[in-house]
């Protein structure tokens, strides 16, 4: 295993949150942690103070795409580092998804989001029968 020591590790996260992706607008990139089970993938990302008719989640075959706003007043702050404004994240997982079955929840401003795996791309087992 490899390990990477980051002087500035605070300088680094901001530049990553500031880095808009391929095909993303300049704005907040959600960062997000992605889990693999044996027959589900749990997508969990921080998410402080929207509610669940704030987000859009949507899955085609095999790519998730979080959208959302978050609500800013016109204040004049000194120091802004809480998100703002809009976000995108499209993530292209391994395998194909099935969406149907797929579980979102809010809690105490974390969204956990469990997306079983296709039923086509769950591993099978088969028994060698003995004569």
């Amino acid at each position: 295993m490899t390990y990477y020591i980051s002087t500035y590790p605070t300088r680094m996260a901001r530049r990553m949150m500031a880095r808009p992706e391929a095909g993303q607008s300049a704005g907040y990139a959600l960062p997000v942690n992605i889990l693999e089970d044996q027959d589900a993938y749990i997508l969990s990302a921080l998410v402080p103070g929207l509610k669940a008719d704030d987000l859009n989640i949507q899955i085609l075959e095999d790519v998730v795409t979080l959208e959302g706003t978050y609500t800013a007043d016109e204040s004049e702050y000194l120091l802004r580092e809480l998100p703002h404004g809009e976000f995108q994240r499209s993530l292209r997982l391994p395998i194909q998804l099935d969406a149907d079955k797929a579980e979102a929840k809010i809690k105490d401003g974390l969204l956990t989001l469990r997306i079983p795996k296709a039923e086509s791309a769950r591993p099978k087992s088969i028994k060698i029968a003995v004569k």
